[in-house]
């Protein structure tokens, strides 16, 4: 059974109390990282799951990974920079 387009907006609107609840920067933070979310809205509706919180996290943890495979390669960038320099 795949997800619908009802049932997958039905999961997003049912984290919003919890949102509600948050301090104003975390709440800002995690509309934010649901927002992005909405980018694997298609993988989410092809999850054959009746539970589609299982999809939202799965989304949540791929922007997550995301992010840190970003940021480790930039560090990665920085320290070659930093070492082309010293080397110099």
């Amino acid at each position: 059974m795949t997800l619908t387009d009802g049932e997958i907006i039905e999961e997003f609107d049912s984290w919003q109390r919890f949102a509600d609840a948050l301090r104003a920067d975390d709440r800002a933070l995690f509309r934010e990282m649901l927002r992005l979310c909405y980018e694997y809205f298609p993988a989410m509706q092809a999850r054959d799951s009746p539970f589609p919180t299982e999809a939202l996290f799965m989304s949540l943890l791929l922007v997550q990974h995301k992010s840190i495979v970003w940021l480790a390669e930039e560090v990665r960038r920085l320290k070659a920079e930093k070492d082309a320099r010293v080397g110099s």
